[in-house]
């Protein structure tokens, strides 16, 4: 019976810490390497960029580091109105910025069409203040466009999924201007990589997976 119990109690630890931890992470880490990380990805001449925002930014790079002719990515925030923010200011909502990645690409091995086309099953097109467990704007997906090609090539991809009859309600994924993107802190760049089960608890204490497959089906 206390082995039971005491496994009981190791459960519901697990899940409250679930809960409190979110798209974040724990206080002690939150502590290291505070001032925000300075890009050093090399945008090489014959490399491409691509900002998207889709909820936490650990499962965005993660997501985006799979795809085919992505050479690198980078955690940050974008489209706020304050100037070098940190993540705590930018986790209460209220400099305006979203969580985003840059995702580096190399324009001989895939497209920006492409990019789009692997963006959407990676998030909910159907939610508008928020993504998964991670509710508010600075959590919302959106695609930063870069130039009129970019924009043109986003607002027909997403046309072409509203009108697609996958869903019954629209599309609300934001197409947006590209403004100053700020990298984020170290501890939050390839966060999947440095904290594997972490990552894995939160991802699936979130339901982010259960949610994509519902809009998605299996991938």
């Amino acid at each position: 019976m206390m082995a039971m119990l005491n496994h009981l109690l190791r459960i519901t630890s697990l899940l409250f810490l679930g809960v409190l931890v979110g798209c974040q992470p724990l206080e002690r880490e939150a502590s290291v390497g505070a001032s925000n990380y300075q890009e050093d990805t090399p945008e090489q001449s014959d490399w491409a960029v691509a900002i998207f925002a889709g909820g936490c930014f650990w499962c965005t790079e993660a997501d985006f580091d799979k795809v085919p002719g992505v050479k690198a990515t980078l955690s940050g925030y974008i489209g706020g109105h304050v100037v070098n923010p940190t993540y705590e200011q930018v986790s209460s909502g209220k400099t305006g910025h979203i969580e985003a990645v840059k995702v580096y690409y190399d324009p001989a091995e895939t497209n920006y069409a492409r990019l789009l086309a692997a963006f959407w099953p990676t998030i909910d097109p159907l939610t508008a203040d928020g993504q998964f467990c991670d509710k508010g704007p600075q959590y919302r997906s959106a695609i930063f466009v870069q130039d009129d090609i970019q924009r043109q090539q986003a607002e027909t991809s997403r046309a072409a999924l509203d009108q697609s009859g996958r869903f019954e309600q629209a599309v609300v994924t934001e197409i947006l201007p590209v403004t100053d993107f700020y990298p984020a802190e170290a501890y939050h760049q390839d966060y999947y990589l440095k904290n594997p089960i972490r990552y894995k608890f939160y991802r699936s204490r979130c339901g982010r997976d259960q949610r994509l497959t519902e809009l998605w089906g299996e991938r």
